[in-house]
């Protein structure tokens, strides 16, 4: 009985000693975001039979991904989330195309529907170096009608909307080919 006591008044003495001091504000450090900055993309506007909606993404690296706008050169948008199983298998094969693509075709991705620590942790876990926006709410698979993951749009340099994939793309191979097919560029 005579220790709980003595706890109880020590613990009391404890928190008068830090009960009137002001509480140090806790701040941490910006982060850097391990994704890459979106390229500029000229005010041009997105020209094409289909187009992609008309949405604005913040990119957490930097930049902004503008949908309404013409992208300049073929350019592939994946969207992704950590929480889809296909996903995680295929950005390894969307970044191996995009290294090996380089100016040729741009890969971006759109992470959908996630946490942004949670994206930025796969990714530089499976190293992603191509440029990703951030659409945590889902705007852009609202837009589209989506429900699941991943999909990936295939624009013209104009930011005409000339194919989707829907689910994912097994080898890199496979994907060279969708772009000669669908973008008429060999690799």
């Amino acid at each position: 009985m005579r220790r709980a006591a003595l706890a109880a008044v020590a613990l009391l003495a404890l928190a008068g000693c830090t009960g009137d001091a002001e509480e140090p504000e806790l701040r941490s450090a910006p982060q850097e975001s391990v994704l890459v900055p979106c390229p500029d993309q000229a005010d041009t506007p997105a020209q094409g039979g289909q187009l992609m909606p008309t949405l604005s993404l913040d990119c957490p690296a930097g930049g902004t991904l503008d949908l309404g706008r013409a992208p300049g050169v073929p350019t592939l948008v994946n969207l992704w989330a950590t929480w889809c199983a296909p996903c995680r298998e295929e950005l390894p094969v969307l970044q191996d195309f995009a290294e090996e693509a380089g100016d040729r075709v741009r890969v971006v991705g759109v992470i959908s529907k996630d946490g942004r620590p949670q994206a930025e942790s796969f990714a530089e876990e499976i190293g992603v170096g191509f440029p990703s926006a951030f659409d945590g709410e889902g705007e852009l698979m609202g837009e589209l009608g989506l429900n699941v993951l991943p999909f990936t749009y295939f624009l013209d340099a104009d930011g005409g909307l000339v194919h989707t994939q829907v689910g994912d793309v097994g080898s890199a191979e496979e994907l060279r080919g969708l772009v000669a097919e669908h973008l008429g560029v060999q690799l």
